[in-house]
């Protein structure tokens, strides 16, 4: 096995044009468990860990642009007030010590429909920034992830960034594992709201072939808000149209049966979940003055 070390993000795209097999090495919490396992032995390991500029993030234009090797642990430390409903997903991450190695970059380049950083992202409407020697490209997020494992990446592309609106609102965030702590997820959501623009965005994990919108449940809800006019009065939700909304973000989802749980046991997660996120924003906003 060969492992390549750039120290600059230039040295890192031409050794990716150069050896196209070469697996991408940030934080290692997923790619060395599989090694360990030996469910994975690349001829070719790409080590970015020391590329520096992948570790920083920055804010312009509404939005924050985040290095692909920015760990969890920043992202709780820096950004809970920009990107809340990230940083309360990066706190149900392992443990401190690989919140401290695990990077949001290196989750999406795993493009496991189990990671937790990845129902945040669709809420939000991220776009995901990938690059080679020829150039750089973005990707809705909702485009990036075409399958469990799989993505959109060329095969000399690496991921540069991440940019994530700014939360103009509320977000949260829920998980539920066969444990309280250092679990996958058996299903996950997220839910942001978003009062300037006057919309909602949500994000389905690990019950689906890839992080799923429940696009219905988003319309509902926006509906029920400006039909009432809640964003303005912020007066309590109907429980009839957060059991609706609930009920909508379980039906977008795709589960299967597997070793973790059920299929009907994640729509009925889902539902729980979706319930919940909406009642915890909810009274965020209009606690909100």
């Amino acid at each position: 096995m060969e492992v390549l070390q750039p120290t600059s993000w230039g040295e890192a795209l031409a050794a990716k044009q150069e050896h196209p097999e070469a697996v991408p090495l940030a934080g290692g919490t997923d790619l060395l468990v599989e090694l360990n396992f030996g469910r994975r032995r690349p001829e070719t390991i790409l080590d970015l860990t020391r590329v520096a500029e992948l570790g920083r993030w920055s804010r312009g234009d509404g939005e924050v642009r985040l290095g692909a090797g920015v760990n969890y642990a920043l992202v709780i430390a820096e950004l809970s007030t920009e990107l809340p409903g990230l940083a309360i997903a990066s706190r149900t991450v392992g443990s401190p010590q690989i919140r401290n190695r695990g990077t949001v970059g290196g989750n999406l380049g795993t493009s496991s429909p189990a990671g937790d950083a990845l129902p945040p992202l669709v809420a939000n409407g991220a776009r995901i920034e990938l690059a080679s020697t020829t150039g750089s490209r973005v990707v809705p997020m909702d485009e990036f992830c075409t399958g469990p494992k799989a993505n959109v990446l060329a095969p000399d592309e690496l991921i540069a960034a991440i940019h994530v609106p700014v939360a103009s609102g509320p977000q949260q965030f829920s998980k539920i594992g066969t444990r309280n702590a250092m679990v996958i997820a058996v299903a996950s959501f997220a839910l942001s709201l978003d009062p300037t623009n006057r919309s909602v965005g949500t994000g389905i994990g690990s019950a689906g072939p890839i992080p799923l919108r429940a696009g219905d449940a988003e319309r509902f809800l926006e509906g029920v808000l400006d039909e009432a006019n809640l964003w303005d009065d912020r007066g309590p939700l109907p429980e009839t149209a957060v059991a609706r909304f609930a009920q909508l973000a379980s039906d977008a989802a795709k589960p299967i049966d597997d070793v973790r749980g059920s299929a009907v046991y994640r729509h009925h997660a889902l539902t729980v979940m979706a319930e919940r996120t909406l009642h915890w924003a909810w009274a965020e906003y209009r606690d909100v003055n």
